[in-house]
């Protein structure tokens, strides 16, 4: 009942601040016999092929249990490009997608925008509905109420350390900092130790997306006093010190060489090498990640059997270990029909295969999700397939959330913006809050700006 209680909360807050959705709980529907294809949308990368592993296996299953139906699936093999390419997509009727990999932030503004095809009348008719816990189905809510996605499960994000690379430095292997000057200690152990080791991958490069934004800065301000948006003003922060901070942390990691190097961190594959490459041959020693790396280790082209024995896992502290002590960013995404599509049924009718309980423990294991199914979050399978799910689940007593507000995107490129100039040295932390502050500005109006602590 712990891990159900967990998957719960694990999803709560992934509702925010909603814009008006738009058209009604469904859609006429076309010919939804004979011959049709339906074409599914989503991200794939070296690190993450565990949803295109699903889709390849629902593929054959569900055009044999629906004749004259074809799936076509379309990967997009980019992490830093999906959202981008997935717009241009939606941009034209000939090319808009049938069933969309969609991130849970990005549900109000691609429903506000038209994109999404609210699937009420679906889910209600679906008997699987029953068993997503009601936080799950209120991810994929528009602020008119409509449910425009059926949530995938969620996530939690930490420190992975390698023991052995620990030990040689003088390091305990069962290592909890409680505060950021802990991290940065560690790292000069282990740079004196082994100068061919980078102590410690937090991303923080325009390249890296939104592994910048929620692994490395977001991960910082909300260890601190400080926040980025306040909910109870619906109003974003300027002059944040613990922005400002943040910053600072990054600041001094490339100051003392103790972060990865630039030629790395500013390239676009920086997050599948960490998960494949850095952290298996014992590159790096520290890295701030997700939930999701322990699926790629355990089985695949990526599997590393030495993994657990290898890794270690804390907990992000917060800055100075003030209450609570610690500190995680989750996030979630959806599988959602198109709202160009010519078979809304036979578009919602894959994604209730791709997600029923078979399927989605699949996913959820392969790919180290919180489950957000009863009937998988409870499953002797689910719960003895990974021994990290634990770990990562008690995180969510800690764990925030980005902001959902359409205008998020743009915020969160602002933030990469500012975090690249600080590691490539061309602003100090103080200049690269104010280089955000303007950016941020200019992006909501000063209407929606207060000032922080």
């Amino acid at each position: 009942m712990r891990h159900r209680r967990l998957g719960v909360l694990a999803v709560v807050a992934t509702t925010g601040i909603a814009l008006a959705g738009c058209g009604s709980s469904g859609a006429p529907a076309g010919d939804e016999t004979g011959e049709r294809t339906i074409t599914v949308v989503y991200q794939k990368t070296s690190a993450f092929h565990q949803l295109d592993d699903l889709f390849r296996k629902v593929k054959p299953e569900f055009e044999a249990a629906n004749p004259g139906v074809t799936v076509d699936l379309q990967p997009i093999e980019s992490e830093d490009e999906y959202f981008t390419k997935l717009a241009l997509m939606n941009g034209s009727a000939d090319t808009a997608p049938d069933v969309i990999y969609e991130d849970t932030f990005q549900i109000r503004s691609d429903a506000a925008a038209g994109y999404l095809l609210p699937i009420d009348d679906h889910v209600a008719e679906w008997e699987d509905w029953d068993q997503f816990y009601d936080a799950a189905k209120e991810a994929g809510l528009g602020d008119d109420g409509l449910t425009y996605g059926v949530s995938m499960g969620t996530d939690t994000r930490a420190i992975y350390y390698n023991r052995d690379i620990f030990a040689a430095a003088g390091l305990p292997t069962d290592w909890q900092p409680t505060g950021w000057d802990e991290i940065l200690d560690a790292a000069r152990a282990i740079q004196e130790s082994d100068p061919d080791v980078i102590p410690l991958n937090i991303y923080g490069s325009k390249a890296a997306g939104e592994q910048t934004s929620m692994q490395g800065v977001e991960m910082l301000v909300y260890g601190t006093d400080s926040t980025l948006y306040d909910t109870d003003s619906q109003k974003w922060i300027t002059e944040s010190t613990g922005l400002t901070d943040a910053f600072g942390f990054y600041e001094d990691l490339y100051a003392e060489d103790l972060a990865t190097p630039l030629d790395l961190a500013l390239d676009t594959t920086i997050g599948s090498r960490v998960s494949t490459e850095l952290l298996p041959q014992g590159k790096v020693a520290m890295a701030v990640d997700g939930s999701w790396l322990p699926g790629a280790w355990i089985e695949g082209d990526n599997a590393w059997p030495e993994w657990e024995e290898t890794i270690g896992l804390a907990k992000m502290p917060t800055q100075d270990g003030d209450e609570p002590g610690f500190t995680s960013m989750s996030g979630g995404w959806t599988l959602a029909v198109g709202s160009q599509t010519d078979y809304p049924q036979t578009s919602f009718d894959f994604i209730a295969m791709a997600l029923n309980q078979e399927n989605s423990l699949k996913y959820d294991t392969e790919n180290s999700q919180i489950a957000v199914r009863a009937d998988v979050a409870e499953s002797d399978d689910y719960l003895s397939y990974n021994p990290t799910f634990a770990f990562f689940s008690d995180l969510v007593q800690y764990t925030h959330f980005r902001p959902a507000t359409p205008d998020y995107s743009q915020i969160s490129s602002a933030l990469q913006q500012a975090v690249e100039s600080v590691i490539t040295g061309d602003a100090t932390a103080e200049e690269a809050t104010a280089a955000y502050d303007s950016s941020l500005t200019k992006i909501v109006g000063s209407s929606q700006v207060q000032q922080g602590d």
